[in-house]
């Protein structure tokens, strides 16, 4: 799944690409088209607000201080300069597989290769990159159905199981192009199916926890470098805190220093000779040591 980050980079900077026109620029020359000589910033912002056709085109502006940078809409529906990570997570135990930062305009179906290609460099160095003889399956929300990304997938090391978003008409037509409807039915196969629905279930929740921890939590939601290449640098820092914290978890119970300096920890000493057994429980409770000895007579009944 993808998501929205901002970019160290503000909105009101950007200019066009032909003319290098500042956007403030543009708004004081609309104003004195229209009579206002000497326009305030109120009047500047009124006039944007109220103008037609008001839109603001990758193709026509750009940032001059981030030129990664790309006018998007935000996951909460403002408008900023930003990037598009994308998480592949492995659904078995949360790790974030790939996080590539991808350009903010591109659509889930432009970014869909480059992010298996990731994932599947990263499973090659531990030995577990898809085969033909064994497939990994790839889980996606409907953003990512296209039918040539499913045709370009069929077959091949990547078995799909993403989500078909409903046809515009009721019903689909293939013009003669018999492998996108193979892909395309096939896909709804196996998304249909109980293995399909109990992934789907779980891309919900392992994904988002994961943009959850390293945007949210993790306070990435907001860019502090510039350039594409140097912000994938510091998010790369974030996942891999986050992978860690599951690596922790799963080897001590713990997943971060936190949470195992707030544990109940107890050792269990065990002395055992002719005459008696001694048992020494020493134990952690409410942040103070407890001693706990229990002495057994070994030559009793």
């Amino acid at each position: 799944d993808g998501s929205t980050m901002e970019a160290n980079a503000a909105l009101r900077s950007i200019v066009r690409r032909d003319s290098g026109e500042t956007y403030d620029e543009m708004l004081r020359q609309m104003a004195k088209e229209s009579g206002v000589e000497t326009p305030t910033i109120e009047d500047l912002v009124r006039l944007d607000r109220k103008r037609k056709g008001k839109k603001l085109s990758n193709e026509d502006w750009a940032s001059p201080s981030d030129g990664d940078a790309k006018i998007a809409r935000m996951k909460d529906g403002t408008t900023h300069l930003a990037y598009k990570p994308e998480h592949a997570v492995d659904l078995d135990t949360g790790v974030i597989v790939a996080a590539p930062i991808h350009l903010a305009d591109e659509g889930d179906t432009t970014t869909l290769p480059g992010t298996l290609e990731a994932a599947a460099s990263n499973l090659a160095d531990v030995g577990l990159a898809p085969r033909l003889e064994e497939p990994c399956v790839v889980v996606g929300d409907k953003g990512y159905h296209s039918r040539a990304g499913l045709k370009e997938l069929d077959g091949g090391v990547w078995k799909t199981r993403i989500a078909e978003p409903k046809p515009a008409n009721g019903y689909l037509r293939w013009h003669g192009d018999e492998a996108a409807r193979h892909a395309v039915y096939a896909n709804r196969a196996r998304l249909k199916s109980g293995v399909g629905r109990d992934a789907m279930r779980k891309r919900g929740e392992m994904v988002e926890r994961s943009f959850a921890h390293v945007l949210d939590r993790g306070g990435m939601r907001r860019a502090w470098l510039r350039g594409r290449e140097n912000v994938h640098k510091r998010y790369l820092i974030h996942v891999a805190g986050f992978n860690l914290s599951i690596l922790m978890r799963a080897l001590f119970g713990n997943g971060t220093p936190r949470e195992a300096a707030s544990a109940k920890n107890a050792l269990l000493f065990v002395i055992q000779s002719d005459v008696a057994m001694a048992i020494a429980i020493i134990a952690e409770i409410h942040g103070k040591t407890a001693v706990f000895v229990i002495i057994l007579d070994t030559q009793a009944d």
